[in-house]
């Protein structure tokens, strides 16, 4: 079955019991090989479910429910859920919720980063999650690294540690600035949406944490992501040499910084995402 579940009409909520309850219950300590670090405040788990905006009737695929915290927030927003967890001691837990929303949330055990989603859902989808940290950052450039776009994911509501979060939407010239901020942002819009402070989370992590939020954009034509990748790679490989140094194994890139105008004395920290933009598409 590839399209995800439908959602029930005309069926009231069901009564839950607590998070926490659950996880007692099934003895779900979180796994710190697994990067896990459960939310139990429902009010935070609803105002991050209602970040995309309307979800009911859409289809959301969830990497690392856990337990299930975020999902309840999900199904009860009406999203027809298909969470990937490679956890096996939380899939009871999962299977109750599923039977608590018949048809509404599909259960798939494994490793989120081997699976394409582009297999499990006939139409579009949004992808919201509190990702674990030890693999956030790959399952994120991955959603982003795709030739075709727009994508067919709608947007991205995903979990970090605040420092990646600021590395994502960093503007050229800040500490934060370089490749993943380039990456992020050359055809996406990202913005934090929210801050989470650590203790809201069972255990609480040494670091703050937020929430992103990405939306597609335009892409720049003529621009090719593999070269995009390329240069970016080299200029930020050593960013603190001068463009001349850094680009010089790039063929024909410091030819393209001489026809665009940028001075190969400058560092790889003050180009803007259009200059990258613009070397990449001189190259292509």
């Amino acid at each position: 079955m590839r399209r995800a579940p439908r959602c029930g009409r005309g069926m009231s909520l069901p009564d839950l019991p607590p998070l926490r309850d659950v996880v007692n219950r099934h003895g779900l300590l979180a796994s710190k090989a697994l990067g896990q670090n459960f939310l139990f405040d429902e009010q935070l788990l609803a105002r991050i479910a209602a970040i995309p905006g309307k979800l009911k009737g859409a289809n959301v695929l969830e990497v690392g429910p856990g337990p299930g915290g975020l999902t309840r927030a999900l199904l009860r927003a009406g999203a027809n859920v298909t969470a990937i967890e490679m956890d096996k001691r939380c899939l009871p837990a999962l299977t109750e919720l599923a039977e608590a929303f018949p048809g509404q949330l599909r259960v798939i055990e494994g490793d989120a980063t081997k699976i394409d989603p582009a297999t499990l859902f006939d139409g579009p989808w949004h992808v919201i999650a509190n990702l674990p940290y030890n693999v956030g950052t790959m399952l994120f450039t991955g959603w982003l690294s795709g030739q075709d776009w727009p994508p067919r994911w709608l947007s991205l509501t995903l979990m970090f540690q605040l420092e990646v979060a600021e590395r994502i939407v960093a503007a050229a010239a800040s500490d934060a600035y370089g490749r993943l901020a380039i990456l992020s942002q050359w055809r996406a819009a990202p913005r934090i949406a929210m801050k989470v402070h650590r203790s809201a989370f069972t255990p609480p992590p040494k670091v703050m944490s937020a929430v992103l939020h990405v939306t597609p954009a335009t892409m720049p034509e003529g621009v090719s992501a593999r070269m995009l990748e390329r240069v970016t790679e080299a200029a930020f490989g050593q960013r603190r040499k001068m463009l001349r140094q850094s680009l010089k194994g790039v063929p024909g890139a410091l030819a393209a910084l001489e026809t665009l105008g940028i001075d190969p004395s400058r560092r790889a920290e003050t180009l803007d995402v259009a200059d990258f933009v613009a070397i990449a598409r001189t190259l292509s």
